[in-house]
């Protein structure tokens, strides 16, 4: 019996190139009006017992090449617990194998977040005491921007995720900062709910995220790019977004996303704005060096490049809320590969972690206030 492949479902992507008996020739869709490709997605109905060989090629010209050197892909059998498999990457081809242990397998680029979980989120959390939704605005497709809100003080904290769609570890690191701030238990909780005013956006790019889209709306535009100067016909997604922003102030950035090739959870800054002042910085490296010290997943060491003075890419949000508010905004990466430090050989970096990780940013953010 030869396998069936498939990908006609929220966040999939795949080409079937050809079949054989267990094997596949695949390759991964671009997003729509752009030349990025990194996210797959497919299930795989086979028998139990089959030595699945899939093969997904034309990587060498993939949005980030260097992310398949050293990487293992994801499956599940009940789309809940998500381990990694056997995989191998040489010359553009990489190579995932298999022996299946049910007649359908579910094979991503990372633990996949749905739309409807995203739904199922925003409608839990929007009924816990003390929170209001708030609709931002609409994406090009039409899908809401859905916006949590919560706290009595006067500090501005602004969390959003998925700017670029395929990096969902980024809404798994807010599902996990939701179920913390709303824990009626939580001691960081209730301090920071005090203390601050939390607006939380967990996906800036709906139509992304359902169209299996690596890092690009609707129109084939990287949102990460436009904060500059966002359009109603490009960027509706953060033209509503920076506009709360711009009435609500921000105090405090959190911009959540996943790195394809360094294996590893750091912070990216704002140190090239053009009017850096020296507190506002020392308060970054503060929160950094902290962060350190809160969770062993986290490392100052392994990160990029800071922006030389004057010379930070004001289109990028994180550089762009620093500059416009004074802010003390940052981006916060996570692998797609396992964590260097703490390597987990069956799980490798994992929803989990992105919300243990969550935890312990918003604790050392307390601490920080």
């Amino acid at each position: 019996m030869t396998i069936s492949i498939n990908a006609a479902f929220d966040s999939g992507n795949i080409v079937v190139e050809s079949l054989a008996g267990t094997s596949a020739r695949l390759s991964i869709r671009k997003d729509r009006e752009s030349d990025f490709y990194q996210w797959f997605h497919f299930r795989v109905a086979c028998a139990a017992g089959d030595a699945l060989e899939l093969a997904i090629e034309g990587l060498a010209n993939s949005a980030y090449p260097d992310g398949w050197p050293g990487y293992a892909a994801c499956a599940s059998y009940d789309r809940e617990e998500w381990f990694r498999l056997d995989t191998s990457y040489d010359a553009g081809r990489l190579t995932i194998r298999h022996t299946a242990e049910a007649p359908i397998v579910w094979i991503a680029y990372f633990a996949p977040y749905s739309m409807e979980r995203h739904h199922d989120l925003i409608a839990s959390v929007a009924e816990c005491e003390g929170v209001t939704y708030r609709c931002l605005g609409t994406s090009l497709e039409g899908q809401p921007i859905d916006c949590l809100e919560m706290g009595t003080g006067d500090t501005q904290v602004w969390l959003y995720a998925r700017q670029h769609p395929g990096e969902s570890m980024a809404e798994w690191w807010m599902e996990g900062a939701l179920e913390k701030l709303t824990d009626p238990a939580d001691p960081h909780a209730r301090s920071l709910r005090q203390k601050c005013r939390f607006h939380i956006v967990p996906n800036m790019n709906p139509d992304g995220s359902r169209r299996g889209h690596l890092r690009t709306n609707y129109a084939g535009v990287n949102l990460n790019r436009e904060w500059h100067e966002p359009t109603a016909e490009r960027s509706p997604e953060v033209l509503c977004v920076r506009g709360a922003m711009d009435e609500s102030g921000v105090d405090w950035a959190m911009d959540v996303h996943g790195d394809e090739a360094i294996p590893a959870v750091f912070l990216a800054g704002f140190e090239g704005i053009p009017s850096l002042k020296d507190e506002q910085m020392a308060v970054f490296l503060a929160f950094q060096k902290a962060l350190a010290a809160n969770t062993p997943d986290f490392q100052t060491e392994l990160g990029y490049e800071s922006s030389p003075p004057g010379k930070a890419n004001l289109s990028m949000s994180t550089t762009q809320l620093a500059e416009r508010f004074g802010a003390v905004s940052m981006t916060i990466e996570m692998p797609f590969k396992d964590n260097r430090d703490l390597p987990d050989p069956a799980r490798g970096w994992s929803p989990d972690r992105c919300k243990l990780l969550a935890h312990a940013c918003l604790a050392t953010l307390d601490q920080m206030l």
